[in-house]
């Protein structure tokens, strides 16, 4: 997908525990507090964060109260942020004739306001 051997930049290849950036030990392994503590997580906005590279999230603080947070491995974060961009690319391939980025929406936007 991201033409990095198709680990969804975890540096893993799609397997769990290597020793890729995802946790695990070297030479293998599943180390529970290595896979289930996301890194610290970089405020984008009033509401998103970042904690893996382009992998933006609803602050989960703002969503404590009505919706019930999961725990689950951080390689699985990174293949569910992969397997979005592949459908997404798929849709656009099979369905769009013109994929309009929102930036150039946002420039269209900028430049009819008075």
């Amino acid at each position: 997908m991201s033409g990095d051997g198709g680990d969804g930049g975890n540096g893993n290849n799609g397997s769990r525990g290597s020793g890729g950036s995802s946790g695990g030990t070297p030479g293998g392994g599943y180390r529970y507090a290595d896979e289930h503590t996301p890194p610290p997580a970089r405020r984008v906005s009033e509401v998103a964060v970042e904690r893996f590279a382009h992998v933006f999230e609803v602050d989960p603080e703002l969503m404590t109260v009505h919706v019930a947070q999961q725990l689950f491995p951080n390689w699985d974060t990174l293949r569910i942020a992969a397997g979005r961009a592949d459908h997404l690319a798929w849709m656009h391939r099979h369905w769009a004739r013109t994929v309009v980025s929102g930036q150039e929406i946002l420039d269209e936007i900028g430049d009819t306001e008075p």
